[in-house]
């Protein structure tokens, strides 16, 4: 008996030791031997790491007005376990149908959502309809919700609706589909899409960055020396070389030409040619990029400006004649008989053939295909044509920051072509191509890189990286610019037989050049379908501005000079208003084709100043722009403290109306470059500000500084005629070349042709 007691206690001894001995096995093979595998296992537990998301950078117009920025959003989450234990299904499937959109079916298969086991879901996106919706969309959901909350608690049940949010951002443009084609957009996948948020992706995006930490079961964070911290690099900001108000200008004119001539679409770029800044580009038909997805057609999104190609015409004899004034080969009083040429195999027409002999001055205003053949086929010669061809830029794209940039094509393999290429044909280019042409004469003669980002802002550091003009190469000299600015500013001014008198601008010297292409279709010429478009730039002694206006595919057989010029003419004179270039008033002869005697003051159209008082600034923005008034906006208030002129006043043309937003005295001080004495003076007295004059006229130079709290500034002044030709009182004064403008009545002959087409 002892013995078997013995036994057992030894066995279950044994038995216990083992257990032990296992049991220092498994620990010692757990935390010696396997430590670094269940090491990883527990820290997945204990980590957390909470993402950083970097901010994407604002996009600008030139002046700092906002085009495109993040902004709040919000996405709408459902909760199927909680609608359907409330019996909400029926009310949540119309509620949010009717508030968002979104199609019934697909909301009810949303809040019916089960798990593999047949339970419900805690937790769905409403995709699409209800993905980063608006703060108003998100008022409205959640007014709902409430309401829905307030039947639970009435009948005594848990006041949860099972609809949610998700706070996220979205890009957002405050201008609508202002700018459309330069911006691009993002879509709901956060990817950019056209425009210059593609192009400058790379800067914009920024870096996310993380926060890495451990935390106990609840998720609250315990101290450790291996938490990480990463913070997010924000994207750059920029801003553009384009103006919104130009912008706005380019774009209401051109909406005008698609109501009458119902287009293709229609193509417009505005540019500094001194600089090749892009002061405003538009397609029609467009897009709003903060819809993006309601736009019923993909070419909308197309940026005809740098992606299409297309017969440019006569705008292209542009080219020519510069290239026959370099080469001293053009004498304006020379006179050959119009009509038709044979040359390089064929035979070459005017569209009118009734000229007779004509001087090539007047060639160039009538747009005669015949002069421009014996330009450049006969006097500059394949060689040399095809060369300035080149130089002029257009066998290589112009390296404009925006994507999908296309190359035109230009065919010269024979004589056939080349004789055709000297008015247009045989030649296709890009809008982009063109208007860095125009501005290479323009400029005086220098092909400038276009471009569309300024200043490339770091908000990281606080860095500005500003981008300068780029001089590709000159190709003219600044004396065969300024002699055939004078001759394209002839297909202008010439009331009789410029074909470009639509684009005429009183009281400014404008030069262009008309082009109408007929398409080819099958091999055939159809006149059906043609390419309607001009190209020029003012002033002519000091140009501000270069435009050229597409019209594609009108409606009605229409020229460049009908269609195309009168958007020309509104867009420019719009803008020059606005940056109050002062006027010429010069009276000379134009009988001739000279420049038009300066209107009688009392038979000018005059405008009078709006009453602004108490409107909120977008109001006035939009009234002024729509009326067509120029203005600038002082201070940074939300609603209008004062005007200048006061309500009522009769204004001149290209006065500006100065609106006061705040009653500080240490608003911002205007530019006032460019304005009158007595405009200048009323401004800075409405804003407190003492004034020193020095000269009189208008306003060239100003200077602010102050003393004991009180702001002068010392105005220098000089006279409209000094102004215009560069001379001072005390300069030697140069003889002025000859006004050869002239006042169009639109009564004249369209552009010149070939047998395929007009020029």
């Amino acid at each position: 008996m002892v013995k078997k007691i013995k036994l057992r206690t030894v066995f279950i001894g044994g038995c216990i030791i083992l257990f032990f001995a296992l049991l220092i096995g498994r620990v010692f093979y757990l935390q010696v031997i396997d430590n670094d595998f269940w090491r990883e296992k527990a820290l997945t537990y204990w980590s957390r790491q909470q993402p950083l998301p970097a901010n994407r950078g604002t996009i600008m117009d030139r002046d700092g007005d906002v085009l495109s920025m993040d902004a709040p959003a919000y996405t709408v989450v459902v909760n199927p376990k909680v609608i359907q234990t409330n019996g909400l299904e029926d009310k949540v499937v119309s509620g949010l149908h009717e508030i968002l959109g979104k199609d019934e079916g697909e909301l009810r298969e949303l809040v019916r959502a089960q798990d593999d086991k047949g339970e419900y879901l805690i937790n769905r996106e409403v995709r699409n309809e209800g993905l980063k919706i608006d703060q108003d969309t998100k008022l409205e959901v959640e007014a709902f919700s409430e309401s829905l909350k307030q039947e639970l608690r009435d009948e005594g049940k848990t006041p949860d609706s099972g609809i949610g949010f998700i706070n996220e951002k979205k890009r957002f443009y405050p201008k609508g589909s202002l700018a459309a084609h330069v911006l691009g957009y993002i879509d709901r996948e956060g990817k950019a899409v056209g425009g210059v948020e593609s192009y400058y992706n790379e800067l914009l995006q920024g870096k996310d960055g993380f926060a890495a930490y451990k935390s106990d079961k609840k998720g609250i964070k315990l101290p450790s020396e291996d938490d990480l911290y990463q913070p997010a690099i924000n994207g750059k900001n920029l801003v553009l070389t384009i103006d919104d108000t130009i912008q706005y200008y380019i774009e209401d004119a051109m909406r005008e030409a698609y109501e009458q001539y119902k287009p293709q679409s229609i193509t417009v770029i505005a540019a500094n040619p001194n600089t090749m800044e892009i002061l405003g580009m538009a397609n029609l038909p467009t897009f709003d990029p903060n819809t993006y997805w309601d736009v019923p057609n993909v070419g909308n999104f197309f940026n005809h400006a740098v992606g299409s190609v297309y017969e440019p015409g006569s705008t292209f004899k542009i080219v020519t004649l510069a290239s026959a004034v370099q080469e001293k080969l053009f004498n304006p009083n020379a006179y050959y008989e119009s009509g038709s040429i044979k040359a390089g195999g064929r035979t070459h027409y005017d569209i009118r053939r009734h000229w007779g002999t004509i001087s090539y001055l007047e060639g160039v205003k009538r747009s005669s295909n015949v002069a421009f053949v014996k330009l450049g086929y006969e006097m500059l010669g394949a060689e040399r044509l095809t060369n300035y061809i080149r130089e002029f830029g257009f066998t290589e794209k112009s390296g404009i920051d925006l994507p999908a940039e296309s190359l035109g094509i230009i065919h010269m393999n024979n004589d056939s072509d080349i004789s055709t290429l000297t008015y247009g044909y045989a030649v296709s280019v890009t809008p982009i191509q063109q208007i860095a042409a125009i501005s290479a004469v323009a400029n005086g003669g220098k092909l400038l890189k276009p471009y569309m980002v300024k200043e490339i802002q770091d908000p990281n550091t606080g860095e500005t990286q500003k981008i300068e003009p780029e001089v590709i190469r000159e190709i003219i000299t600044p004396e065969t610019a300024r002699e055939t600015g004078t001759y394209l500013e002839q297909v202008v001014a010439d009331q009789v037989n410029g074909s470009g008198r639509l684009a005429y601008i009183d009281g400014y010297r404008v030069a262009g050049k008309t082009g109408t292409a007929i398409k080819s279709t099958g091999g055939y010429r159809d006149r059906t379908k043609q390419v309607s478009s001009f190209v020029g730039y003012a002033p002519v002694d000091d140009p501000k501005i270069a435009v050229i206006v597409i019209i594609d595919e009108p409606k009605e057989e229409v020229g460049g000079g009908a269609a195309a010029a009168p958007v020309f003419q509104k867009i420019v004179s719009q803008t020059l208003s606005y940056w109050g270039i002062p006027k010429s008033q010069q009276d000379t002869d134009n009988s001739k084709g000279n420049a038009p005697k300066a209107k009688d003051a009392a038979a000018e159209v005059r405008m009078t100043s709006p009453d602004l008082s108490g409107m909120r600034i977008s109001e006035v923005k939009d009234k002024l722009l729509q009326d067509g008034f120029a203005f600038e906006v002082l201070g940074s208030g939300n609603t209008v403290k004062g005007q200048y002129p006061a309500p009522g006043a009769v204004m001149t043309s290209g006065q500006r109306v100065y609106v006061l937003t705040e009653d500080d005295h240490a608003m911002t001080i205007p530019n006032l470059h460019g304005e009158s004495l007595r405009d200048a003076m009323e401004v800075l007295t409405l804003m407190k500000v003492r004034v020193i004059v020095q000269g009189e006229g208008y306003v060239t130079k100003q200077v602010e500084s102050s003393e004991n709290g009180q702001r002068t500034v010392t105005l220098t002044l000089r006279t409209a005629e000094e102004m215009l030709t560069g001379a001072t009182d005390s300069e030697e004064e140069e003889p002025e070349t000859p006004d050869e403008e002239a006042e169009s009545d639109g009564s004249a002959e369209t552009d010149s042709a070939d047998a395929e087409g007009q020029g």
